[in-house]
């Protein structure tokens, strides 16, 4: 994996995470919170478009290098089987635990 493809993850999870937060805290806040909500929401959203724009769509080297979907497919996968094995993990440590 280059750096634009492991930017590219990088700057992706940011938009996404910034982007369900804001949410979040527009949704359930309350007062400045909800303000700051919606600030988080629209950030994220630009940058997440931007971002998908410069490396999607456009002919401006280094972004257009980058196989955005594939990389975020790759991510996807990589994190679904670090969860599983996690999962199995812990579902092993308390058995073992509770079983003692």
């Amino acid at each position: 994996m280059d750096w634009m493809t492991f930017l590219t993850i990088i700057v992706l999870a940011f938009a996404l995470v910034l982007l369900l937060a804001g949410v979040f805290a527009a949704i359930f806040g309350s007062g400045k919170s909800r303000g700051f909500g919606g600030v988080m929401t629209v950030v994220g959203l630009i940058v997440g478009i931007v971002w998908v724009y410069l490396t999607g769509f456009s002919d401006i080297s280094p972004f257009c290098e980058v196989h955005t979907w594939d990389a975020v497919y790759n991510a996807l996968i990589n994190v679904i089987g670090v969860v599983v094995g996690a999962l199995i993990a812990v579902g092993i440590f308390l058995v073992v635990v509770l079983k003692s």
